[in-house]
């Protein structure tokens, strides 16, 4: 359903590079998930794929429509949500849709089925101006004006990004509806919880993959030692673990730290390293995070050369 063969784009006259050669495919029905750090080159790629900016150069197809040379049928066989909230504040929820349904030369009703369980969420608020709505409403009236025109596929930039925990639990809920009819997801998200959910997940930093595989691979890609460290002090011990020879990788995570030595001993031998720094620290070894799993790939050498 899309496929990116060596897709390049640059800024500023080519002296920024947002994506460097990228290539990747999508498969009907499938969620594949990108994640990586603002400046990535998530919302680029989203632009280039939704016919909204032209890649310098490489080839990309969408629903097997050229992104360049078939714009017009891209456009009507996709649905995007861009990261900040783009409808009519001032038409309220229900004018909303139907202008989104007009637009695609569709009515609410023909297409009423992909966004029954969704705008029954709204339903009680169809009169309200979409400005008023809440973050989790606008959210979900975003997502009904994204499949009211029955899309192949789905373009999702970071969709939950400031909204509450409830909603955003409740909006992949929509997601796993909607990919159990058909609908291939594209979808970028900040959450580590959520890039679980995905099918597949391609991490991104500074214009280049440097994963992607399933959430189950990529956790056990991970052949470190792993541990974590809780401490009342942690930013002094956080500081004192980067500066010794011993350690490969260390960065705060919630309440803990979490420690990646580059040496093998005994769990009593790496206590030892760490007590002598800061007494009252403990020390536990723990299975690796996606998160673990991104800065092990940040770390290794083909992407700190980028």
């Amino acid at each position: 359903m899309i496929e990116v063969n060596n897709i390049v784009k640059t800024y500023n006259k080519g002296k920024v590079k947002a994506l460097n050669g990228i290539s990747f495919s999508v498969g009907k029905g499938e969620v594949l998930g990108l994640i990586g750090p603002d400046g990535a080159g998530k919302t680029s790629l989203f632009r280039i794929l939704t016919t909204l900016l032209l890649p310098d150069s490489g080839e990309a197809q969408v629903n097997n429509f050229h992104v360049v040379t078939n714009f017009n049928d891209i456009r009507t066989c996709v649905g995007y949500m861009p990261g900040r909230f783009s409808l009519y504040l001032d038409l309220t929820v229900e004018e909303n849709l139907h202008f989104f349904a007009t637009v695609f030369n569709t009515t609410i009703e023909e297409n009423y089925h992909l966004i029954k369980d969704i705008y029954e969420q709204l339903q009680p608020f169809k009169e309200r101006k979409a400005g008023k709505l809440s973050g989790g409403m606008k959210q979900k009236l975003a997502l009904c004006c994204a499949l009211i025109h029955k899309p192949a596929v789905l373009f999702l930039d970071e969709p939950t990004t400031g909204v509450d925990v409830v909603s955003r639990k409740e909006f992949w809920q929509m997601l796993g509806r909607l990919k159990e009819q058909g609908l291939t997801i594209l979808v970028s998200t900040p959450y580590m919880d959520e890039a679980l959910l995905c099918d597949r997940i391609a991490f991104m930093h500074k214009g280049d993959i440097l994963s992607i595989n399933t959430p189950k691979e990529i956790l056990a890609s991970f052949h470190r030692e792993l541990f974590a460290i809780k401490t009342t002090k942690t930013f002094q011990l956080l500081n004192a673990l980067r500066s010794l020879p011993d350690t490969y990788t260390c960065f705060a995570f919630g309440e803990s730290i979490h420690w990646v030595p580059k040496i093998h001993t005994t769990p009593s031998a790496l206590q030892s390293i760490i007590q002598a720094l800061d007494e009252n620290a403990t020390l536990e070894k723990i299975n690796p995070t996606l998160e673990d799993c991104f800065i092990d790939l940040l770390n290794q050498p083909n992407a700190s050369s980028n």
